[in-house]
């Protein structure tokens, strides 16, 4: 799935070509993408447009409107933004689900083979806040991730480290790879508590999690399956990878073994010689 750096590099690819420019129309060709709105009001919404801005906000990619018109959009697992002149647009593109028609003659198309990805409209800026406000968490590349914000976050938590970064509501943008990236940064192993991290432990992951999107977002993301650039390239952080996907090679810091288990229910890598498994905690016993 397109984590933070992904879709950051999508809305850099994007934005010179969008910005000020007149949103013509919005043809939804899977009406599984907007639903439950119908397609042809959402298309409705948008129309004639002008394009003030593009942001993100965790994974979501925000088309900013006039008139406080919104469009997010998530590309979720196979999702991709493609931008192309208009006689490169065939209608039969596999796997086309929406096109954004600009005054420019260019094509956006969001391209998605699994049909995972979504978009909605919001009208006005508290329906945008009201959207986010319950579903996605601290963002981690602005000024308010510290780590004193993401210590009272993981405060009396009892959930393993992984599976609080992982969960969206708590800290926005992070996903499979860059929890086990930030991880191994901070030597901190996936099944910890984050409630019972030290204040120093805290304060490396809070780093380690800039750190990774970052180099995320320098490598212009990781194409490992189905992500790709505006124009179809791939990224190249997968080249850069300290841990993730590395089972069986030698640790790039101590040499050890990468291991592979199951953490939050995903594919975790692991350095247990970096990242020291949390011991079990003694039972005690009465007669």
């Amino acid at each position: 799935m397109p984590e933070l750096p992904e879709v950051e590099t999508i809305r850099r690819q994007l934005a010179p070509a969008v910005e000020g420019r007149v949103l013509e129309r919005m043809e939804v060709l899977d009406a599984r993408w907007c639903d439950p709105a119908p397609p042809e009001e959402v298309a409705d919404a948008v129309r004639g447009r002008r394009i003030e801005r593009l942001s993100r906000r965790g994974k979501y990619l925000i088309w900013e409107l006039e008139d406080e018109v919104y469009i997010a959009m998530h590309l979720r697992m196979t999702g991709n933004l493609l931008v192309v002149p208009a006689e490169e647009d065939a209608a039969d593109r596999p796997h086309l689900r929406v096109r954004l028609v600009l005054d420019s003659g260019d094509r956006v198309l969001f391209v998605d083979v699994r049909r995972f990805g979504t978009g909605i409209v919001l009208l006005g800026e508290a329906a945008l806040e009201e959207y986010f406000s319950s579903r996605l968490g601290v963002e981690p590349l602005s000024p308010e991730f510290t780590a004193e914000a993401l210590r009272e976050l993981a405060r009396g938590r009892k959930a393993p480290v992984k599976a609080f970064l992982l969960s969206q509501e708590r800290v926005a943008g992070v996903g499979n790879i860059y929890a086990d990236e930030a991880l191994f940064r901070a030597r901190i192993h996936p099944l910890r508590p984050v409630g019972t991290l030290k204040r120093a432990q805290i304060v490396a992951l809070r780093d380690a999690v800039v750190e990774s999107l970052e180099a995320g977002i320098d490598a212009k993301g990781a194409s490992i399956d189905d992500f790709r650039h505006t124009d179809g390239a791939q990224g190249s952080f997968q080249d850069r990878f300290l841990i993730h996907l590395r089972e069986g090679e030698p640790c790039v810091r101590c040499g050890n073994t990468v291991k592979k288990m199951r953490a939050a229910g995903r594919g975790t890598y692991v350095c247990e010689r970096c990242q020291p498994r949390p011991r079990a905690r003694a039972v005690s016993h009465t007669r």
